[in-house]
């Protein structure tokens, strides 16, 4: 019987410590290898892992990646500033492309955000806004 690791977020951020700056950058398979011990790793696995890099990210740790280089830690200011520029670039084309389906603008679309982000029982889908 196979019996799955449970990963936590401290686990994580623990092997990432070994991972600072770009050139010392490890992808999500050889990380959840790096932290579980074992050579072959459920998908699951991975995706708790990224999970958690995403909770880590949103409580201040300044986890960098692209899918070239993996997953390290910032060594200096210029590295966590390429990691947020492609979070963004990511989020933007997200965005772009929900603004067209909609066939509504992007300043129109971030105008409805904020308004559910702010009053967000006054936009469900049953309500008229305020």
């Amino acid at each position: 019987m196979h019996t799955t690791i449970q990963i936590t977020a401290d686990q994580v951020l623990a092997a990432l410590q070994q991972h600072r700056g770009k050139n010392a950058g490890i992808h999500v398979r050889a990380l959840v290898q790096a932290i579980t011990g074992r050579e072959s790793n459920p998908a699951a696995q991975e995706r708790r892992v990224r999970t958690l890099i995403t909770e880590l990210r949103l409580a201040g740790n300044e986890i960098c990646g692209k899918p070239e280089s993996g997953y390290f830690l910032a060594q200096n200011p210029g590295e966590l500033e390429d990691t947020c520029k492609y979070l963004r670039s990511r989020a933007m084309s997200s965005l772009m492309q929900e603004s067209r389906m909609r066939r509504m603008s992007l300043p129109e679309l971030a105008g409805q955000l904020l308004l559910e982000r702010d009053f967000p029982k006054a936009t469900t889908h049953n309500q008229e806004p305020l």
